[in-house]
């Protein structure tokens, strides 16, 4: 047997000793993904942090009944949030980030201390730079991203305190340098592999997390404040979802282990990265793409909607039968995200002279919905446009290149991670988290090797 013969039979194998039917689930009522039949999450933890309603318990029926999607930061709708940096004119990031870790706004003066503190944590030293990031490019910033953040764990002396104040001086320190070497990676990676300029500009102290990124990934006065402003948006929207995503369950997970910052916050970017997680908007825009290629007349709601009933019977598009950005697990009415970020992309499509693109947008969500309606047989499930349908839109206008899309994410996830992490490790009665398996194997007995 040679190698190849080897890494057949191991994989025929594999196939056959990794089957589990999805009756065996049902028989032994073993919640799959940890999902419910009617596919909302099951309950493992609880948090004081982020709440996701898209129900509310009717008193008189005691069914959930759907409402409005509600997303609460430590109980503030996050509309609220959005509306009153806007009422006061300024970015709305820090605020947020400020809100989640400590549980309360901040007054003007811890404001005025926490950016500032920020600000000093972005700089990365020369050598890390040098040697974690450009010279050791990859065609993936998610990877790069990951591994320089264990490298950081080489630079703090106190790398597996996890006393409160340890956690919040990391926790701020990779809130602040994470957008820094999502930066640097990209401009490495495009320098590396499509022989762009390489421009290594240092973060400047006297502009938001929104403007410094804009700042270094396309220089000064090459971004408008429109631009830094939906972005700011975008990172509000993304903060944190609750507890229950699956980066943030693995930032819980890993971090109920004890183990240190840095090697938590990588679990999680991995999970992230997972195109099941992350990389939704890709697909949103990917399907977009092929619905512009597709659709000739992007006025005729009939042939649009003909088009979105060919993709959701798996006859167009990737053939998944899914039309991206539409529907979640929580939201049915509405998602809040979604709204905010529609508001938002309109003002700049109006900037950018996309106003013809962003009514296709409108007219995919609006007739997806009947689509979905009619395909399943007028279902009493509802479908909503989700974050992801707008965000890829937005990053596209203001200049984001995909490859970007779920490091922007991590970027702004951070914030939720290290808050759910600190609340992980401060439970008086913490405990590792580990849930059960059921095996169902019934494979051949032992035999010495001579009999096999």
């Amino acid at each position: 047997m040679d190698n190849q013969e080897l890494l057949t039979k191991l994989s025929i194998l594999i196939k056959e000793s990794c089957r589990l039917d999805k009756e065996l689930f049902e028989k032994y009522d073993v919640k799959r993904g940890l999902r419910n039949r009617n596919h909302s999450g099951v309950l493992v933890g609880i948090t004081n942090i982020g709440d996701v309603r898209g129900y509310r318990k009717n008193s008189e029926t005691g069914h959930l009944d759907p409402i409005p999607g509600e997303l609460r930061y430590r109980d503030i709708e996050v509309t609220k949030l959005v509306n009153g940096c806007k009422t006061a004119g300024m970015h709305g990031y820090e605020e947020v980030a400020y809100l989640l870790l400590a549980g309360e706004l901040p007054n003007k003066e811890e404001y005025r201390v926490f950016t500032d503190y920020l600000a000093t944590k972005r700089d990365l030293t020369s050598s890390f730079t040098k040697n974690m990031i450009l010279s050791l490019r990859g065609k993936d910033i998610m990877n790069m991203l990951a591994r320089s953040v264990l490298a950081l764990y080489t630079l703090d002396k106190d790398g597996d305190d996890t006393s409160r104040e340890n956690l919040v001086k990391q926790s701020l320190n990779l809130i602040a340098k994470i957008p820094v070497i999502i930066a640097y990676a990209y401009h490495g990676m495009m320098n590396m592999y499509n022989r762009k300029e390489l421009v290594i500009r240092h973060p400047n102290p006297d502009l938001t997390t929104a403007e410094n990124f804009l700042y270094l990934l396309k220089g000064e006065n090459n971004y408008t404040q429109t631009e830094a402003d939906i972005l700011d948006l975008s990172l509000i929207l993304h903060a944190d979802h609750g507890g229950g995503n699956n980066s943030t369950f693995t930032i819980r997970v890993t971090s109920s282990s004890g183990t240190d910052t840095y090697a938590a916050v990588a679990a999680a970017i991995a999970s992230l990265k997972g195109p099941l997680h992350g990389g939704a908007n890709l697909q949103v825009e990917e399907m977009m793409d092929d619905i512009r290629e597709n659709v000739y007349d992007w006025e005729d709601e009939q042939e649009i909607y003909d088009y979105l009933m060919k993709i959701l019977k798996k006859e167009a598009f990737n053939k998944s039968g899914k039309i991206y950005g539409m529907g979640h697990a929580v939201y049915t009415i509405s998602d809040p995200r979604a709204i905010l970020l529609r508001e938002s992309a309109q003002r700049l499509a109006i900037e950018k002279g996309l106003e013809k693109e962003f009514a296709l947008y409108t007219k995919v969500e609006r007739l997806a919905q009947k689509a979905f309606y009619d395909y399943k047989t007028n279902t009493a499930k509802r479908v909503c446009a989700n974050v992801d349908f707008y965000s890829g839109f937005v990053y596209n206008a203001i200049g984001i290149p995909k490859e970007l899309f779920t490091p922007v994410f991590a970027m702004s996830r951070i914030v939720g991670w290290c808050a759910h992490r600190i609340e992980e490790l401060n439970f008086d009665q913490k405990r590792i988290i580990r849930p059960a398996y059921m095996s169902v194997y019934t494979g051949p007995d032992y035999k010495p090797m001579d009999e096999r």
